[in-house]
């Protein structure tokens, strides 16, 4: 029976292949070459580590292509990195056969998390410049990513408590054993009361941690990390990743890395995409867990048109046609009709209401024609009469229900929208946990890196290889000619993109 054969692996060759003929023309590992050529690393204030003594340090253009192709092809391990540097043959041409060590690829995600997240930009402008961002809708949310943090060693006081009695109770006795133990056992002993001794003023170090910060969650081995609720009431030691996603094309043009929850997110988020979109002429979409009335003002202060999903009601009156939404509120001179067609005044005081975390104030509107009213029962279970609280920041909530209750379609699209990236990052790709650990810093390094890719892959998608490369390859002959000029080549003034786009806001 015949089959294919291959090559004689001993065999020499009189005209041996080059490393860029093994390497297809129509491969995105070239794109990735171009995409990294394009950018000013001073610019970006990427650390750039030279040294006149010993040998040279790797260039950090080189270290950015391999961590932009490990990410596109779901590899995030420095080591596995260095490994791909000996026998990926893709990768050893990015990296011109340039070997660095699992300690200088980590590093360099380490140092240059500011860096990264420019580079997510540079993508945003490149977006924009191809007219994939349409900058009139936008979609925000958040996704918990598992730190590098179990829940054993995370800790809360409660839990902090629960350790120190624990130990208590076995140096008691311990101490008591001490009392009647023989010489021999006398040695085991004291180990053990050093050993729970010693765990005894660790718990205690983090006690008076947690009162001198004013945290209510202590992480030891990732500090920043925090135990969140990540869906039906079951917690991880994760990080809370904000995204903002324009519709057009489902592509993320704003990230933050926090350790909260949603609460109080969605201003700040708006903020940095008004600046991004270099305007405020867009609607923003989030869900329920983003309803908050300062929020509300925020958005309204900076010009912002937000639908957020609205909470269902915590509480009912004991007959639903008496739920406070069936009040009808008279903005004129301040009051609340009732069902019953009965005026609910106010005294004009504000009251301090603790919601956790904020104290909001409140205005109570109440009347006295709830002695004699009929109904009393169906509407309220207080002896006093029904009492309906008023926050400061109602106008701006009431609007945002009016805003989804006159486009009932645009908010139905959100989930749509914002949860795209999500399936392709966590789904797809595998990237449901952070990989590096100490701190905010590192873990925004691994996420911008987690949307430079994406961004990538959704414009190679969206365009073709094809006319992304060749838009890349120009821009890269337009800065070499502006930075290297050649006399016998007339220089083209740099394009639009070159001169507006290219240089993104600061925040």
């Amino acid at each position: 029976m015949q089959f294919i054969q291959g090559k004689n692996r001993t065999q020499s060759v009189l005209f041996p292949e080059s490393l860029d003929q093994i390497v297809d023309q129509d491969n995105e590992v070239r794109i990735i070459d171009l995409f990294v050529d394009s950018i000013i690393l001073e610019d970006f204030k990427f650390v750039i580590k030279t040294t006149t003594e010993g040998r040279p340090a790797y260039h950090p253009k080189d270290l950015l292509k391999l961590y932009v192709y490990g990410y596109l092809n779901s590899i995030r391990s420095s080591r596995v990195l260095e490994k791909e540097c000996k026998r990926n043959i893709e990768v050893i041409w990015l990296m011109k056969e340039l070997n660095p060590d699992h300690n200088t690829i980590s590093n360099f995600r380490r140092d240059n998390e500011k860096a990264i997240r420019k580079v997510f930009r540079y993508t945003v402008s490149l977006a924009k410049h191809f007219d994939l961002i349409g900058g009139k809708l936008v979609a925000g949310d958040s996704t918990k990513l598992r730190a590098q943090n179990s829940k054993k060693n995370n800790f809360t006081p409660k839990k902090i408590e629960k350790h120190l009695a624990y130990i208590d109770e076995k140096l008691d006795q311990y101490n008591k054993a001490m009392a009647a133990a023989d010489d021999d056992n006398k040695q085991i002993i004291a180990k053990e009361i050093q050993k729970h001794t010693s765990r005894k003023e660790g718990y205690q170090k983090m006690r008076q941690q947690l009162e001198t910060t004013g945290e209510v969650q202590i992480s030891t081995s990732d500090p920043d990390s925090r135990q969140l609720i990540t869906r039906n009431n079951i917690t991880e030691v994760a990080y809370n990743v904000q995204t903002v996603v324009d519709s057009k094309h489902c592509i993320p043009i704003d990230y933050k890395v926090t350790n909260e929850n949603d609460s109080k997110a969605m201003s700040s988020m708006l903020r940095r995409s008004r600046v991004i979109l270099q305007t405020n002429e867009f609607t923003a979409l989030y869900d329920k867990g983003y309803h908050t009335g300062s929020e509300f003002k925020a958005a309204h202060n900076i010009g912002v048109e937000v639908m957020v999903a609205i909470p269902l009601v915590a509480s009912h009156a004991p007959d639903q046609n008496y739920d406070v939404s069936n009040f009808i509120y008279n903005n004129e001179n301040d009051t609340y009709i009732c069902p019953q067609q009965q005026a609910l005044t106010t005294n004009g005081s504000w009251y301090k209401k603790d919601r956790g975390k904020s104290i909001i104030r409140m205005k109570h509107y109440k009347t006295k024609s709830c002695e004699t009213c009929p109904v009393n029962n169906l509407c309220t279970k207080n002896k006093e009469g029904r009492l309906i609280e008023r926050s400061e920041h109602a106008e701006y909530i009431e609007q945002n229900k009016i805003n989804i209750e006159a486009h009932p379609q645009a908010y139905k699209k959100r989930q749509a929208i914002v949860e795209h990236p999500y399936g392709v990052i966590k789904r797809q790709w595998g990237f449901y946990y952070i990989m590096t650990k100490k701190g905010k810093k590192r873990a925004s390094a691994d996420v911008g890196f987690m949307f430079i890719a994406y961004n990538m892959r959704r414009m190679m998608n969206i365009l073709g290889q094809d006319i992304f490369k060749k838009f890349l390859k120009e821009l890269v002959f337009l800065l070499f000619n502006f930075f290297f000029p050649v006399k016998s080549i007339p220089l083209k003034m740099p394009t639009s993109f070159f001169c507006n786009s290219y240089y993104l806001p600061k925040f």
